[in-house]
């Protein structure tokens, strides 16, 4: 069977994450610089193999402070791990347009098996007759087992940021010739 590869439309996708914070609200956060590539035999979304990278000085809260402070070995270790890495290796039909998309996360050095949630989309050809599809995935991951361990306690003995971290996208691809 002929091999279908496609390529992430980085202006019409993103990547999204949300932590609790004081554990009474949501801190959320993006990546604006990332990219990927889908590979499936002909059509069959089963056998998709999936590649993904974020640059992680690319992050964004809307707090420069904050920011800076994600992106040093408290947090992300950006000097020393540029990328985080998700490599899909295949999608398990849920029944209708959904899927669990089984792969390993790579953040901070470390690999990790994780499963996510994927809503797939029609294939539709946009009026400059490429060919797209698209998919909303989320997951959680705690970040702990990244050794993303900076933790804080307030004086009431409250946590500062919680351990599970929230992952959405929102990804279209293009088919390629």
């Amino acid at each position: 069977m002929a091999t279908t590869q496609w390529a992430l439309d980085p202006t019409h996708s993103e990547l999204t994450f949300k932590v609790r914070h004081l554990m009474i609200s949501n801190v959320s956060g993006s990546f604006r610089k990332f990219a990927g590539t889908l590979e499936t035999d002909g059509d069959d979304l089963a056998t998709a193999k999936v590649h993904f990278a974020a640059d992680i000085d690319s992050i964004t809260t809307n707090q420069e402070q904050r920011d800076a402070h994600l992106l040093s070995g408290d947090f992300f270790d950006q000097a020393n791990f540029p990328q985080l890495t998700f490599e899909g290796d295949r999608m398990e039909a849920e029944g209708g347009d959904y899927y669990k998309l089984h792969g390993t996360l790579t953040l901070r050095g470390v690999s990790k098996p994780m499963t996510l949630k994927a809503e797939a989309s029609p294939v539709v050809t946009d009026p400059y007759g490429q060919t797209k599809m698209g998919f909303t995935v989320s997951g959680v991951i705690n970040r702990k087992d990244f050794g993303v361990s900076w933790s804080a306690v307030t004086e009431a003995g409250g946590v500062v940021v919680s351990d599970e971290v929230r992952l959405s996208a929102e990804v279209q691809f293009v088919k390629q010739a």
